[in-house]
């Protein structure tokens, strides 16, 4: 399958409303539509599978491929913006591709409340976007750096794995970094921003320790860091970040969370037959009053709810209020209709300045040891060496086979070798 096939299937899912299509050796393409999963058409050749992966990942970093078995990029196939997953399986080569939305994300086309709209005003601290698998936090996180895009002349730098949506910058500097391609790991990235005086960071995924403790490092050193998390709920959110550090310093990353936090925003898409789309539905928690505080200081998640029901004054939504607003909501934007020219003029881009170095080079800790181990590169010594003798090989490096009686024992036939 070349890239032609490829779109032509990318194509299909968009004509059928799909959010994700799935490829796999010996099935036929799986399309995903308002959640759910149906197969359509003939089983596909593992052959051609593996062509089309060779094509979108390329000869360069096709190596990178071979040693992970997995593959993440982000591409625009036939004027639809896709993140693909490409992947080893059982089968042999597979597909799982995310269709991006082909309008540039805003708190209104996501038809959000406008009180998200307000998250992206602050000078520094932590937005956490959280949800399942699916639910649209890149693109919640995307309409907030667009709404500071749009007003602000901030400077903005994006830490992703891979880029989804790519912005045009009006009124802000935006700095798009990908992993794997711009900075080998989330990690160095956010050491790094810290050098390259940013106002906006958003980190794209929070997947180890080391990353979420840079990440509240930043927010709590005047930046405005918009990160994502997997939860169902607002306050599982804040747990699951907290669990994932050891035991020891957990009360210390409460109080972190209690001083930096500026929201919790936990999403999930419902689909509306009246309106049939899916649209966002929404819990979130601001840490505005001293009850939110003392729970996130103290670990007490458990406890958020009931403040939660009882804080729509400080502008907090429970899943019920929000979804009661949905109800009332007169205005919608639909992914099909033709967006509004932004206020705003674009900044002046040259995108043929561009330039390209050498792909980063990752390297398994075994990799090393497995070359030197190999008969190529270490040749056997002569056997008329004397047991202890120092021998060089063809690289030039010292080799000394074992003797009796240790290291004492080689050092002084060294110090007495004429």
């Amino acid at each position: 399958m070349g890239t032609m096939d490829l779109n032509s299937l990318i194509a299909m899912a968009k004509a059928s409303g799909a959010s994700d299509l799935h490829l796999e050796p010996g099935l036929p393409a799986a399309i995903r539509v308002r959640g759910t999963l149906k197969a359509t058409g003939a089983p596909l050749p593992g052959k051609m599978l593996l062509d089309a992966a060779h094509e979108l990942i390329g000869a360069r970093e096709w190596p990178v491929f071979l040693e992970r078995r997995s593959f993440d990029l982000s591409k625009n196939m036939d004027g639809i913006r896709c993140r693909i997953n490409i992947l080893q399986t059982s089968r042999g080569v597979g597909m799982a591709i995310r269709l991006l939305m082909g309008f540039t994300a805003t708190v209104d086309r996501l038809n959000l409340h406008p009180d998200i709209r307000k998250l992206s005003a602050n000078a520094n601290g932590l937005v956490l976007i959280s949800g399942p698998t699916g639910s649209g936090k890149s693109s919640t996180m995307a309409a907030l750096i667009q709404e500071v895009n749009l007003t602000e002349t901030r400077h903005v730098v994006t830490i992703e794995s891979p880029i989804e949506y790519l912005f045009k910058p009006h009124r802000a500097y935006i700095r798009q970094r990908e992993v794997g391609r711009d900075t080998p790991s989330f990690e160095q990235a956010l050491i790094d921003a810290m050098r390259e005086d940013p106002d906006v960071l958003m980190v794209g995924e929070m997947r180890d320790p080391q990353t979420m403790r840079l990440t509240l490092n930043a927010a709590e050193t005047g930046h405005l860091v918009l990160a994502t998390a997997h939860s169902s709920t607002a306050a599982e959110a804040l747990q699951r970040v907290v669990a994932a550090f050891p035991s020891e310093i957990q009360n210390s990353v409460c109080a972190q969370l209690a001083d930096c936090l500026v929201a919790v925003v936990c999403q999930r898409l419902q689909y509306r037959p009246d309106l049939k789309m899916q649209v966002p539905e929404c819990e979130i928690l601001l840490p505005s009053t001293h009850a939110i505080k003392n729970f996130i200081r103290r670990g007490e998640f458990f406890k958020m709810m009931s403040s939660m029901e009882t804080g729509a004054e400080a502008g907090m939504w429970t899943y019920a209020r929000y979804r009661t607003w949905l109800d009332t909501k007169k205005t919608w934007h639909t992914p099909g209709e033709r967006p509004d020219e932004p206020a705003s003029e674009e900044m002046p881009v040259i995108e043929d300045a561009k330039t390209a170095l050498p792909p980063i080079t990752f390297r398994t800790p075994s990799a090393a040891p497995a070359a030197a181990a190999s008969p190529a590169a270490t040749p056997a010594p002569s056997s008329s060496a004397a047991p202890g003798t120092p021998t060089r090989n063809k690289e030039g490096l010292l080799e000394i086979e074992p003797e009796e009686g240790g290291l004492e024992a080689i050092i002084s036939k060294l110090k007495n070798k004429p």
